[in-house]
């Protein structure tokens, strides 16, 4: 059996670790941001909710992995 791998050593920004940071990032900040933006919203059908949380949740994303991204390139680099 192969030796267990337990530390990485990349070359510039390490992908894992963004990936990583965006989720847990993403869950913390943008749970609370797309319902305190749902309580603006009439919202009458679960379709409609359904929708409103993918769209701000989509913009959410995006913006924590390019921060995150640009964090990690600017602390490597």
């Amino acid at each position: 059996m192969p030796a267990r791998v337990e530390r990485t050593d990349p070359d510039g920004v390490d992908y894992g670790r963004v990936m990583q940071l965006t989720f847990v990032a993403t869950i913390v900040a943008g749970a609370p941001l797309v319902a305190m933006l749902s309580l603006a919203v009439e919202l009458t059908t679960w379709t409609e909710r359904a929708l409103f949380a993918v769209r701000v949740g989509a913009v959410v994303w995006i913006v924590t992995a390019l921060s995150v991204y640009l964090y990690e390139r600017r602390a490597n680099g």
